[in-house]
């Protein structure tokens, strides 16, 4: 059994199988295996259009009944319901019930909504009909006390008054015809608040001037009877003179969207038609309520069986779409299918397919027979909730070939590591644990839930985020840094001060009184002038050994990789000048680093490695680390320069002896290298007598050979990024504890200790532990995709999509 090392780091040995399934046990063993969800169906049509299948009118009536899943879904939302995952009694629904079932709800709901619909828009323009019957009931009771009163107060005064002509007036008036007074009309009715202004303006230009409009404010917003949006509105009457007014009035009123309702002068009308509006009003009301309880009942039936339904719906669409991918024997009756499967399934696969025909009382079962191809298969590696994550961080880069080692069980390791070295503080590794532990205590109920995209994606992600913690845990307590602040967690310090002139001046007064500090950098080193040269010197030096240690893995991977497809052409003109080149130069000076660490040794190795070749031969003086020095770096600079027409020359004439070999009919052994496409391009017919153009081999070679040589110098500066952002992480933590926490405290002030606590925080968490993680993650992400896999890594396969039903997105349609 193998180990989920293993299972990683080489993906799952697949073979190319052609099953021939009888016509009656078809749909069933399709089934069977979508619940197994080991085989990856190829399409045997590509040249039929989808509407040329068989099984197309099949397909389209899964999309009718998903179209009216979907409308089920819609209307359950707005009611506030939502898919019940408690599972139904009625288990053994077929399609066909359900087809039936789902067009007599539709139909059911459709109508609920019309009548809804049509009553509430009753409902409401009666509401408004009551305003309008208030509102200018008020105006009009108003406008007639006014009026007898100032009648009252006219014919007082007239009588009161003493003068020649005062009869002669009051028999002028008395002597007036009834008949020939003028009738106004006026028109009543609601109208837009936002458009009353425009209203008016219209009206009296319109008219010139020939009406009087009043308006009154209804105080609460109005549900308008044809759009149903509430709208704040205002009770308008509009008096007019004439028939040829009153059409321009109505035309106005249309245009504005202007409800108009009668309305009679009458008093005792006016009462009588109130009480019947809300008496039909409270009618009305009871049979909304009545309605909506029962469309509400019905969606809470439907929700109880929509994820049952719309489930049974998907499966059944995805089974006729992996049937018209089979091609239709006509003569034997039954349907052909090819895929991909791993070996390892074999078993399960036959026991399934035998199964289906049992189930299925098909006379002839199916038959499972491997295929010869020479099509490279899909890459499958076996992953968990835990490696899942991982994974998906390379294959973003790009998907590993088959059998082509995967960097993703490396990653696991050497990601969250790098950016644990640029991250490195322990109290920001330990806040970023606790939120990822949430994460993790909680899987089970979050991973039900819409979160959105960011929180999503730090959800799916949130092992990674569990291991970049642990580790920036780990480098915080060799950096000694807690919020920036240092901790003797493990001891004293070996120093102490000589006399107090030395104190958070300089180390000059430092003397070393006890044993080196056990873990870590000595916390006396931080708050002196000398941290900064110290540390800078050795997060940098770390930096360059780090990224010579993974630049070593990639090119050795390189050679595993030739090993396993038996190239062994690659192994010795390739992988062997690689590793010498970049070890003579940048693995020596990684040597150097260790030996001067360990010796306590003042030499100045920029000096060593720039002489090394301007003056190979000068003489070493203070920069002597050990003995035979200067010999060392001759014969390692002449392997340097030896590597490079090692890597250029012999592989291009030895492909050409190859291709030569293979058309004189000799023993031919084909080349299956991971790591040059152009060539698998120029030996992926076997059996074709294609030209070999030697002069673009020989250019493919030369850009490679250069790629090599200027990216060990370029890949191995990329590193120190690590010591860059990770002195800009420490730095900015610094500043914020320095100028924000410890200025806040030094006031002696409640109110300006809380201000400086709350700014510390919000600084901390929105810098430090949001965007300085993003970028150092960004960072490491580089650091992977190009320093390390771009040494062995093609990424140019293609992941296996088994036919699932595991797999079914919600959105499908």
């Amino acid at each position: 059994m193998s180990s989920p090392t293993m299972d990683l780091l080489r993906s799952e040995p697949m073979q190319l199988a052609q099953l021939i399934i009888p016509m009656e046990s078809a749909h069933r063993t399709i089934s069977y295996l979508g619940d197994l969800g080991l085989f990856q169906f190829k399409d045997l049509n590509t040249e039929k259009s989808p509407f040329q299948r068989t099984y197309a009118a099949q397909i389209k009536r899964c999309g009718e009944m998903a179209r009216k899943l979907r409308f089920l879904k819609d209307q359950m939302t707005k009611a506030g319901f939502s898919p019940s995952s408690r599972c139904s009694f009625d288990t053994r629904v077929t399609l066909d019930e359900l087809e039936v079932k789902l067009g007599e709800l539709e139909e059911e709901l459709i109508e609920v909504n019309a009548n809804s619909d049509k009553l509430q828009r009753s409902h409401n323009e009666l509401l408004e009909y009551k305003l309008v019957l208030q509102k200018a009931g008020e105006f009009f009771h108003s406008a007639q006390s006014i009026a007898a009163a100032q009648n009252h107060e006219f014919e007082a005064n007239v009588m009161g008054e003493v003068s020649i002509d005062s009869p002669l007036l009051l028999e002028q008036e008395m002597s007036v015809d009834p008949s020939k007074q003028v009738k106004l009309g006026f028109v009543s009715g609601l109208v837009a608040r936002e458009k009353s202004m425009a209203f008016e303006r219209i009206l009296f230009r319109a008219t010139r001037g020939n009406v009087f409009l009043k308006q009154v404010a209804v105080e609460d917003p109005v549900i308008d009877p044809l759009s149903g949006d509430k709208i704040e509105k205002n009770v308008f009457v509009i008096f007019y003179s004439g028939e040829r007014a009153r059409m321009k009035v109505t035309k106005i009123c249309d245009t504005f969207g202007a409800n108009r309702y009668p309305f009679t002068d009458d008093i005792s009308k006016q009462y009588q038609t109130i009480s019947e509006v809300s008496g039909k009003l409270s009618e009305l009301k009871t049979t909304i309520d009545v309605g909506q309880l029962q469309r509400s009942n019905l969606l809470r039936t439907i929700s109880f069986e929509f994820e049952q339904w719309n489930l049974l719906v998907k499966k059944e669409k995805s089974i006729y779409h992996i049937l018209n991918m089979l091609s239709f024997d006509v003569t034997k009756k039954c349907l052909v299918g090819e895929g991909w499967c791993p070996i390892s399934a074999t078993d399960q696969i036959k026991n399934t397919l035998q199964q289906a025909s049992l189930d299925s009382n098909s006379l002839v079962g199916a038959i499972f027979q491997v295929l010869q191809t020479e099509e490279s298969p899909p890459t499958h590696f076996r992953t968990n909730k835990f490696t899942s994550a991982f994974q998906e961080i390379v294959d973003a880069y790009g998907v590993a070939k088959y059998q082509e080692a995967n960097p993703g069980v490396f990653t696991i390791v050497t990601f969250p590591f790098l950016f644990a070295v640029m991250f490195g503080d322990w109290g920001h590794g330990l806040c970023l644990f606790l939120a990822t532990l949430y994460f993790i205590l909680r899987e089970k109920k979050l991973s039900h839930q819409k979160l959105g995209d960011i929180m999503e994606m730090a959800f799916g992600g949130r092992y990674v985020i569990m291991m970049m913690a642990l580790f920036s845990i780990y480098t915080g307590l060799i950096y000694n840094e807690f919020f920036s602040v240092p901790f003797e967690l493990f001891g004293r310090s070996a120093y102490d001060c000589r006399d107090s002139s030395c104190r958070d001046a300089s180390t000059v007064g430092l003397i070393k009184v006890r044993g080196t500090y056990p873990f870590g950098v000595d916390p006396k080193w931080h708050g002196t002038r000398s941290e900064l040269p110290f540390l800078n010197s050795l997060k940098m030096k770390m930096s360059i050994l780090l990224g010579i240690a993974q630049m070593n893995l990639g090119i050795v991977l390189s050679y595993f990789n030739a090993k396993f497809f038996g190239n062994d052409i690659n192994i010795w003109y390739q992988f062997v000048p690689q590793i010498i080149f970049l070890n003579s130069l940048f693995g020596y000076l990684s040597l150097l680093i260790i030996v001067k660490w360990c010796s306590g040794s003042q030499a100045d190795l920029y000096h060593v490695m720039i002489y090394m070749f301007l003056s190979p031969t000068a003489d070493l003086g203070d920069n002597h680390l050990f003995f035979g020095q200067k010999y060392l770096q001759i014969l390692l600079l002449l392997l340097a320069l030896v590597a490079v027409p090692w890597m250029l020359f012999p592989k291009p004439l030895l492909l050409k002896k190859q291709h030569q070999e293979r058309h004189r009919g000799q023993a031919y052994r084909p080349l299956y290298s991971t790591e040059d496409s152009f060539e698998l391009e120029i030996q992926s017919d076997l059996h074709g007598h294609e030209e070999f153009e030697f002069s673009e081999v020989f250019v493919h070679q030369v850009i490679h050979t250069i790629e090599f040589v200027l990216g060990a110098v370029s890949n191995t500066a990329s590193y120190l990024r690590l010591w860059a952002l990770s002195l800009a992480h420490s730095e900015l933590s610094s500043v914020f504890y320095d100028k924000v926490l410890l200025l806040a405290w030094g006031f002696n002030n409640v109110i300006i200790l809380i201000i400086g606590i709350i700014v510390f925080i919000c600084a901390t968490v929105g810098v430090l532990l949001l965007m300085e993680t993003l970028s150092a993650f960004l960072h490491a992400l580089r650091l992977h995709w190009v320093e390390f896999q771009g040494k062995f890594y093609e990424g140019d396969g293609y992941k296996f999509y088994p036919f699932s039903f595991a797999s079914l997105s919600e959105d499908e349609e």
